[in-house]
């Protein structure tokens, strides 16, 4: 069912929206091999390790898109999220532009406390950035729109790295156990 806001769209933009809101997934050829990132990602966040949580937001990052063949892009983690009577700003996707790699931008602290963000909203918030960037580049949409194709692409890359939603020390534990077994 398309969000209230479909009815207001052109019907050259309900024809994107439909194309995006048909792709419910997105499968990772070895996510697998991408958890062990998440532990010290974790560990980076949770210790207030800024630019450790950047490299390791960059090193998923690339990872996910090596493993699609979708083109590479640039990763900042920034402090406090900009705020203003409309809420906080958890995260940003800005395309390529005049050679630019597409960058995107996410913010480790709250604006109202400045705490830490919890990690498994930080992540999630990466997976939806990065899921704009795939819209593009991957699936050629001309615009990329919440729709809830696009939400179910970012619940399937987080369950693919974080099966069962497990924390990721208990993910790596898991992972673990297999390789013995």
């Amino acid at each position: 069912m398309p969000f209230a806001y479909y009815s207001r769209l052109s019907p050259a933009r309900r024809r994107i929206y439909d194309r995006s809101d048909a792709i419910e997934r997105i499968a990772l050829p070895d996510a697998a091999a991408l958890r062990p990132l998440l532990a010290p990602l974790e560990a980076a966040l949770t210790g207030e390790r800024r630019a450790e949580a950047e490299r390791l937001c960059a090193a998923l990052a690339a990872g996910i898109v090596g493993q699609l063949r979708a083109p590479p892009l640039r990763v900042a983690v920034l402090a406090v999220r900009p705020s203003s009577d409309w809420g906080e700003l958890h995260g940003l996707y800005l395309p390529e532009d005049e050679g630019q790699l597409a960058l995107i931008k996410l913010w480790m602290r709250t604006a109202k406390n400045k705490r830490v963000v919890a990690y498994r909203s930080f992540l999630r918030t990466l997976l939806h950035e990065l899921c704009h960037h795939l819209d593009y580049e991957l699936y050629r949409l001309e615009e990329t729109f919440h729709t809830e194709g696009f939400y179910k692409r970012e619940s399937s890359l987080f369950n693919q790295l974080l099966p069962k939603a497990l924390p990721a020390a208990a993910g790596e534990a898991q992972a673990r156990q297999g390789e013995g077994a």
